[in-house]
């Protein structure tokens, strides 16, 4: 029993010490630190003079900043993406999964080689099933709008048609 205990305390030794080497590079930050931070990202100071003032690298901090939920200045987050005129189709975009699968087939990929192929195949999936929602949307939208279409022409021949005499009225004779 002793034993496995043993052996138990050396796996969680082994443990912690592949959690403690995946945890971040530098100095961990302090609370004052990351109060200072706050105010000066508040204060709109630029990233640069924020590292400076905190001793810490340009990229250290934004990496902070980011796990914050703070913007600071002089780093701009906004990404812009060219649009594409046309949606692609179902069909394009299967193109682009399979011929992400047929690379991933190579032998002797990188490391970096195929996780880019695996986003290109998880974004195509993404986009198929999106897409498809959206067509579905379309076409319920379609039906819809015909529907009005239908219920306006509808009321209109309604308002058009001649309107009934009233009993009353048709066996009073005019005077």
């Amino acid at each position: 029993m002793l034993f496995e205990s043993q052996k138990y305390s050396k796996a969680t030794v082994a443990f912690q010490s592949v959690e403690v080497s995946i945890m971040t590079k530098g100095t961990p930050w302090t609370v004052e630190e990351e109060l200072q931070l706050k105010k000066l990202v508040q204060a709109k100071t630029p990233l640069s003079a924020i590292a400076a003032t905190l001793g810490r690298t340009a990229q250290a901090t934004l990496v902070k900043c980011q796990r914050l939920g703070l913007e600071p200045l002089g780093h701009e987050t906004t990404l812009t993406l060219p649009l594409p005129a046309e949606l692609p189709s179902v069909e394009e975009t299967l193109k682009k999964l399979a011929g992400a699968l047929e690379a991933a087939t190579a032998p002797g990929l990188s490391k970096v080689e195929v996780e880019r192929l695996q986003v290109v195949a998880t974004l195509a999936r993404a986009y198929k099933d999106i897409l498809s929602d959206y067509l579905n949307y379309r076409e319920v939208e379609a039906k819809l709008n015909d529907m009005e279409v239908k219920y306006a022409a509808l009321l209109e021949s309604k308002n058009n048609a001649p309107q009934p005499v009233p009993a009353e009225m048709a066996k009073t004779p005019a005077q």
